[in-house]
């Protein structure tokens, strides 16, 4: 049995599987790996994206002691990143769209977030638009970390 200090040492290094089925059914003669991301905390790929976030604007200041982090997300950025930030004691705010699930929002919630929920239907660049709210609330909040995931590749 695995003894881990902290659920962040549970993202990534996920398991390999062997498609064999695949592989034999098409007489494909290449190995094909799936890789089984649904392992990490969150269920998502994802879970790397937010600790990677918070762990870069640790190293270079840009997230303190105490912060807050903001995003815009559609929710799987924001339940990697609400898992690694509840993990540090960060506070996390995350703007969603009416679109996203009940599901996502309470485990948002669950996890410790604050969630603003902003109408699917406000076009991109205009106040109400849910990446616009989540720019406007970093900028009104202070310490506060916007890790701006839809502008950083």
């Amino acid at each position: 049995m695995n003894l881990y200090n902290d659920i962040t040492e549970l993202i990534g290094n996920t398991p390999l599987v062997r498609i064999n089925k695949l592989t034999k059914a098409h007489g494909i003669k290449a190995q094909i790996y799936g890789k089984l991301e649904n392992l990490n905390p969150g269920f998502s790929v994802k879970d790397r994206i937010g600790i990677s976030m918070i762990e870069y604007a640790e190293n270079d200041g840009s997230l303190k002691e105490g912060g807050t982090i903001i995003e815009a997300t559609s929710g799987n950025t924001g339940i990697g990143l609400a898992i690694a930030a509840a993990s540090k004691g960060y506070k996390c705010i995350f703007v969603l769209t009416d679109k996203v699930s009940l599901e996502k929002v309470r485990y948002l919630k669950a996890l410790g977030a604050d969630v603003v929920v902003c109408p699917n239907a406000a076009k991109g660049g205009t106040p109400d638009h849910y990446v616009e709210t989540a720019k406007r609330i970093a900028k009104e909040t202070p310490n506060s970390f916007y890790p701006d995931q839809y502008s950083h590749p």
